[in-house]
């Protein structure tokens, strides 16, 4: 067993416990999804949506497995699509870089949407 952990291992770290470790990273801003598998028709192709994302990774188990998938501002039209299949789940959360935030649902993901092309 090494003593250095591997790229895969750091990037697996909860990103309060990164930023305590090594120091913030700058990285652009970006708001995530975090959400439990669902019952809905189209998990299949919000599953598809949030591996296509920045940033994407499973965590927990059983009744405490999460998806997270991290979108840039630049991919609002596919954080829009994937907020429409598990947006209305009461167990979704939205982090706005990576920190719940008062009117995430509310404020932020619409402010978000005016960054999509007409």
């Amino acid at each position: 067993m090494s003593e250095q952990p591997s790229d895969e291992e750091l990037a697996s770290l909860d990103p309060d416990l990164y930023e305590a470790l090594f120091g913030s990273r700058p990285r652009p801003f970006s708001i995530t999804l975090v959400f439990p598998t669902l019952d809905v028709p189209d998990f299949a192709r919000a599953l598809d949506l949030a591996r296509a994302s920045a940033e994407f990774r499973e965590t927990g188990s059983g009744d405490r497995h999460r998806y997270r998938a991290r979108f840039w501002s630049s991919d609002a039209a596919r954080l829009r699509d994937l907020f429409e299949i598990v947006g209305a789940a009461d167990a979704t959360d939205v982090l706005v870089d990576d920190r719940p935030v008062p009117y995430a649902r509310e404020l932020w993901l619409p402010l978000v949407w005016f960054l999509i092309p007409r």
